[in-house]
């Protein structure tokens, strides 16, 4: 990756605000009784009036605008009539293109109420990927990334998901690296600064294995356990990393 990456930073930003906006409106909306529809018309709405689009509609065949992945649906949920309930947790998961250059960013919402361990298991997710985001500068190893996560989250008694991993992302959806949310320190490639890429662990109240849906989409814990993911999109300097998608507040 050349040293001049500003511009690359530049259009990343940009549309790695507009994600972050879509769910920022979200955040607004979340509640016992709204339908995931409901949410994904929101970030198809909010995408196009900032004269961006989603990623995921019709990536691969995706049908929608997000991802809404409820309780032990680990990612790639696809928003419908489901109806969100007190108690539940849910990842929305959101990718704007902007000017050519993607941003890609989730988060996990409590809806009213939730158990305890579902809090916990939010909490600890969110912790994780700051963790390891606050680690990345030029030329710490793509293995160092997972092992922050998987020892803070094995920690505290949950799994990290092993079939999904962050990715390189630019003018491109997914591309190299491969981001894995667990592994060894000192494993993997060097980071460079200039590389732009997902940091986005999914993380599980029981075991870690995952299955698909006969949809081809829906990934979930093979044990119906709670799986909850926070994720954003950062660049890499020298001595650090900008994250492109932060919320507005927060």
């Amino acid at each position: 990756m050349s040293k001049n990456y500003k511009e690359a930073f530049s259009k990343t930003r940009l549309a790695g605000s507009i994600a972050a906006g879509a769910l920022d409106e979200v955040a607004k909306i979340v509640k016992p009784g709204i339908r995931t529809k409901e949410i994904d018309k929101l970030c198809y709405e909010f995408i196009n009036d900032h004269k961006a689009f989603s990623a995921p509609l019709f990536y691969r065949g995706f049908p929608k605008s997000c991802c809404t992945s409820t309780n032990h649906v680990v990612c790639h949920g696809i928003p419908s009539e489901k109806e969100l309930k007190e108690g539940d947790i849910v990842n929305v998961d959101v990718t704007a293109v902007k000017d050519g250059w993607h941003g890609d960013t989730s988060r996990t919402f409590e809806i009213g109420e939730v158990s305890i361990k579902a809090k916990k298991l939010v909490k600890v997710t969110y912790e994780a990927m700051m963790k390891a985001i606050n680690i990345v500068k030029e030329d710490i190893h793509l293995g160092d990334i997972g092992a922050t996560i998987q020892k803070h989250v094995e920690a505290e008694g949950f799994s990290v998901v092993q079939d999904f991993c962050g990715h390189g992302i630019g003018e491109v959806f997914h591309k190299e690296p491969n981001v894995l949310h667990y592994g060894q320190s000192g494993s993997g490639e060097k980071v460079k600064a200039g590389m732009i890429f997902t940091i986005e662990p999914m993380i599980n109240l029981g075991k870690y294995e995952t299955k698909t849906l006969n949809d081809g989409w829906t990934a979930v814990t093979k044990d119906k356990s709670l799986s909850a993911q926070f994720e954003h999109t950062i660049g890499v300097t020298s001595n650090g990393c900008e994250i492109f998608t932060l919320p507005k507040k927060n």
